[in-house]
């Protein structure tokens, strides 16, 4: 049962709203922001992908190299050595590539609503960044923000950290979780003395790709790790599940909204209930989706039928996510916890 109250005024930002980060790209998608407020601001830090535009028989891979500065390499369509059967990954004389790269851009707004973007930018550094960085969670742990993104390069899909107490500088602390894995958000708040994050490793082998929870006593080293929400057979989150934003404490329980999909690629969000103090300990999970895509720039764009949520402001009740859709468009949408609460299905 979709209970989301979507803003009237979505889609909020669009690709066409923006400017690319070089003179040689341009905008193709906007997606899944990281949502934080700051100095009674809204800030959404939101990840665009961008590409070179295309020219007949050619292909271009952008890429960060060793000394951060951007490169494209120019292909040719007929090359023997070029297999690109899938529009966003290439093979490359036995090398992956992107054909897009996406970065980190931060947006404000005064009323939540119309968002203006800021002069910050955060591009991929190092070899374990080169084809960009995505999908970034916002969570705050005292006066310090955690910065958990999707660091991609040709090595795999990882997880990486960066923090700040001022967003003007910022301490860059590598990987925290190697490939292959992403997803990853931290509880906002130490539990008996630890941090703890969830994150979704992904098998090929074995397995699927299932919600685990981690520990840690400095928010960099992680361990103990548990599996704990799986996806579900012949559910609409079937095909795998992955964790939204920082976990939301309630009196019942530590309440995530996660997203998940089917194997026909719907993206669709629901809920977990953890217990306050033992999170790897499942209370509840909704059984039908508290939000699924169902309008038009939910159903159509360049990846469509998706919702994707990553970011959330709690008010009292008031949950607000700010989400992508259909991996073009940024909207928002409102949520009454007690009502997602009610929505649960305890475990037995």
């Amino acid at each position: 049962m979709d209970i989301a109250k979507r803003f009237r005024e979505n889609p909020l930002l669009k690709p066409q709203d923006l400017a690319a980060s070089a003179a040689n790209l341009q905008v193709i998608c906007l997606l899944n922001p990281g949502v934080f407020r700051y100095q009674h601001k809204t800030y959404l830090l939101i990840r665009v992908a961008e590409s070179v535009a295309p020219q007949e028989g050619k292909l271009f891979i952008p890429m960060r190299m060793a000394n951060d500065l951007l490169e494209v390499m120019e292909l040719q369509l007929d090359d023997p050595d070029l297999i690109n059967t899938d529009a966003r990954i290439i093979n490359y004389k036995g090398l992956d590539y992107l054909t897009t790269i996406s970065y980190l851009r931060l947006f404000s707004s005064d009323d939540g609503i119309n968002f203006i973007p800021e002069p910050l930018q955060l591009h991929g550094t190092g070899i374990l960044e080169r084809y960009g960085i995505e999908d970034c969670r916002v969570s705050q742990i005292e006066d310090l923000y955690y910065l958990t993104y999707t660091a991609v390069s040709e090595n795999g899909v990882a997880v990486g950290l960066r923090t700040t107490k001022n967003w003007q500088q910022f301490e860059h602390l590598g990987l925290i979780f190697p490939p292959h894995n992403k997803d990853v958000a931290l509880f906002e708040e130490k539990i008996n003395g630890r941090f703890y994050a969830l994150h979704r490793p992904t098998s090929k082998e074995i397995g699927g790709n299932y919600i685990w929870l981690a520990e840690s006593l400095d928010g960099i080293h992680w361990g103990n790790h548990q599996c704990i929400l799986k996806s579900r057979p012949h559910y609409w989150d079937s095909a795998r599940v992955g964790a939204g934003a920082a976990p939301i404490k309630t009196a019942q329980g530590w309440l995530e909204i996660y997203h998940g999909a089917n194997h026909q690629h719907r993206y669709c969000l629901g809920a977990v209930l953890l217990d306050l103090k033992n999170p790897a300990k499942v209370l509840a999970r909704t059984e039908d989706p508290i939000m699924e895509p169902l309008e038009s720039y939910e159903l159509s764009g360049f990846f469509g039928s998706v919702v994707f949520t990553n970011g959330h402001l709690v008010n009292g009740d008031e949950l607000t996510i700010y989400y992508g859709a259909a991996d073009e468009f940024i909207c928002g949408a409102k949520f009454s916890i007690a009502e997602i609460v009610g929505e649960l299905k305890w475990v037995d």
